[in-house]
């Protein structure tokens, strides 16, 4: 049987922040300088493992999970000062008054490969070529979408004149010629993420940091993907869904979540061999040395909604072809394994817990779910494996101190209970937890490493807009004690 590489292969640690969350003049952080500072302090605080969520482009509500695209890389993260020193951006264009950050970085975007095309010299304009035709498979199809969005005033595909939402071969040529500047620009901006992204990757690597990254499991209904191949998801004549993705009522919400995401037509998928699934994880394993697969329960089985229900409570199981997809991504990707960590949290089966162990992948541990119920509760210290990997809380948790403020004085006496040997006020109690475990993987969220509270959650599952995904730190906030201390606890609990 072919399983998951070992990537546990020692205990370590690591810190779970996502690049947008760094410190920067903008509204999001980005590829440049403070991602490798970043690095710097993983390093000296003995981490050897940064997670981040997933970076491709986002829609108006910056959630990383409804992307535009599966293998695009998100054009905000673009560092400005690495396009300064290129010598492509010639200088910073003043920032107006109420202009927002990302029309302004756009607008640097555009600035910088003009000076591309005037002064860039043919070896890199041979790079870009090269770029271009490696990632045609995606790239084409990705450019004129983002172009054509951009012409019908960023309305979603389905509202486009029936010929260019039905990609007629006329429409589309036409389109080719008229929007050549527009496609050729986003051609340039994901040449230019992808080389800084090679960059970031390159300098981890040298200073022994892993990249950890993050695959939803599911697409954006207005996406290229779903646009350009169509056959390959639920929809209906006029392309839109039929049934939607999510949950059920569960631990972050009493009506479930409905994500509406378009479920995928897997029989079509399964009769080309999984080729749109070998290429999406090809392309995940090039990024990244690890890759988190976000919803691994929805490859045993899927929450099916229909598309005209407002919530998330009248759904249903349906079955997915997980061991089928597992064994042709292990067939297509060298037969050596991958590196593999599945999300299987929330509605678990026995099912989804046979097919993560049957390829060996290892599953997730959330600290904050550990004190609720019995002895037998899987989240309890003492029922961890080494083949496993530890959260005090994740993305769409609370942060651990601002998790316990909020609990009951019985559920806070319970958790001290558990958490005494440590002799630490928290959130220091429950990171030392997840140092301890056995489990061979224990990640931070980088909020709890510095002991944040109330009002610096990432994501509040089932909501949109206000502060999801808007969170950000700042090095003023990141003291000497906080490196020093957590390099300490990675000693004591052998994660060097």
């Amino acid at each position: 049987m072919t399983q998951a590489q070992s990537i546990l292969d020692r205990r370590r640690a690591g810190i779970l922040l996502h690049i947008t969350s760094l410190p920067g003049p903008l509204e999001c952080g980005d590829l440049g300088d403070e991602a490798k500072r970043f690095v710097d302090f993983l390093v000296s605080s003995g981490c050897t493992l940064w997670q981040t969520l997933p970076i491709g482009p986002p829609h108006e509500d910056r959630s990383p999970y409804q992307c535009m695209s599966v293998h695009a890389g998100d054009p905000q993260m673009i560092s400005l000062e690495w396009l300064l020193d290129k010598g492509w951006l010639k200088e910073l264009l003043p920032h107006l008054e109420g202009e927002s950050s990302s029309v302004y970085r756009l607008a640097c975007l555009k600035q910088a490969h003009a000076g591309f095309l005037e002064s860039a010299g043919a070896y890199e304009h041979c790079m870009l070529e090269r770029f271009r035709q490696e990632q045609s498979h995606w790239l084409d199809d990705y450019a004129l979408f983002v172009a054509l969005r951009e012409e019908y005033g960023r309305t979603s595909w389905h509202a486009w004149p029936q010929p260019l939402r039905d990609r007629q071969a006329e429409a589309l040529a036409a389109a080719r010629v008229r929007l050549a500047a527009a496609v050729d620009q986003v051609c340039f901006e994901q040449f230019v993420f992808f080389q800084q992204w090679k960059e970031l990757k390159a300098y981890a690597k040298s200073r022994g940091v892993i990249l950890f990254g993050d695959m939803p499991i599911f697409v954006a209904c207005d996406s290229a993907d779903v646009w350009a191949q169509r056959e390959y998801f639920d929809l209906d004549e006029a392309g839109q869904p039929r049934v939607v993705a999510g949950v059920p009522p569960d631990y972050f919400s009493a009506v479930g979540q409905r994500w509406g995401n378009p479920h995928y037509n897997w029989a079509r998928m399964e009769e080309d061999g999984f080729s749109w699934w070998i290429e999406r994880v090809r392309g995940q394993i090039a990024l990244y040395d690890w890759v988190r697969i976000d919803h691994f329960r929805g490859f045993e089985a899927f929450w099916e909604i229909p598309a005209d229900q407002e919530t998330a409570i009248h759904g249903r199981w349906v079955k997915a072809p997980g061991e089928a997809l597992m064994r042709a991504l292990f067939a297509a990707l060298d037969g050596v394994g991958l590196p593999l960590v599945a999300e299987n949290l929330g509605v678990i089966t026995p099912e989804v817990e046979a097919l993560r162990e049957q390829f060996h992948i290892p599953g997730m541990l959330i600290l904050q779910f550990a004190f609720d119920g019995g002895p037998d509760n899987p989240y309890l210290p003492a029922n961890h494996v080494e083949n496993d990997v530890v959260y005090t809380g994740t993305h769409d948790n609370d942060t651990s101190l601002s998790w316990y403020q909020h609990l009951s004085s019985e559920q806070r006496q319970a958790v001290d209970e558990h958490l005494a040997e440590y002799a630490e006020p928290m959130p220091w109690a429950l990171v030392s937890a997840a140092l301890a475990s056995r489990a061979r993987l224990a990640i931070l969220p980088m909020q709890d490493v510095m002991g944040l509270g109330e009002g610096h959650r990432m994501n509040q599952p089932g909501t949109m807009g206000g502060s999801n995904w808007r969170w950000r730190f700042e090095w003023e906030q990141v003291s000497s004690e906080h490196s020093i201390w957590l390099g300490r606890m990675i000693r004591r609990y052998d994660r060097v």
